[in-house]
């Protein structure tokens, strides 16, 4: 047990979980697996690592959520008609209540941080 959580080698860990099919496909068949760090008091804040496979999906970001890419491609797209496109390398922060698709061109591999912050009324 670590007095500080950390993540090691994230871009070759093979110790991961299985979270299964991605919820809300449009298109492809979205796998994820990942890895949890720290989860706070009902699950705020939560810190880990995600692996998602090829495909497209709608999402809903529940909370603030800042994510770290190490590998793979993929395009984000807002309803509001933003896109942001992640590659190694690439931090987005997610605000709250950020909703549009995903589209994994190649598998993903990222950390996140989930904050405590809903999205405001």
């Amino acid at each position: 047990m670590s007095s500080a959580p950390h993540l090691s080698e994230i871009s070759t860990r093979t110790d991961l979980t299985d979270w299964g099919l991605q919820p809300d496909m449009i298109e492809g068949q979205s796998h994820s697996s990942g890895m949890l760090v720290h989860k706070g008091p009902d699950n705020r804040p939560e810190i880990g690592a995600w692996v998602c496979t090829p495909g497209r999906w709608r999402l809903t970001i529940p909370r603030d959520e800042f994510c770290y890419f190490v590998q793979g491609r993929a395009v984000y797209r807002s309803d509001a008609g933003e896109s942001i496109e992640v590659t190694p390398g690439t931090a987005v922060l997610f605000p709250a209540g950020w909703v549009g698709e995903c589209t994994v061109e190649e598998t993903l591999r990222n950390t996140y941080y989930l904050t405590d912050r809903e999205p405001e009324s």
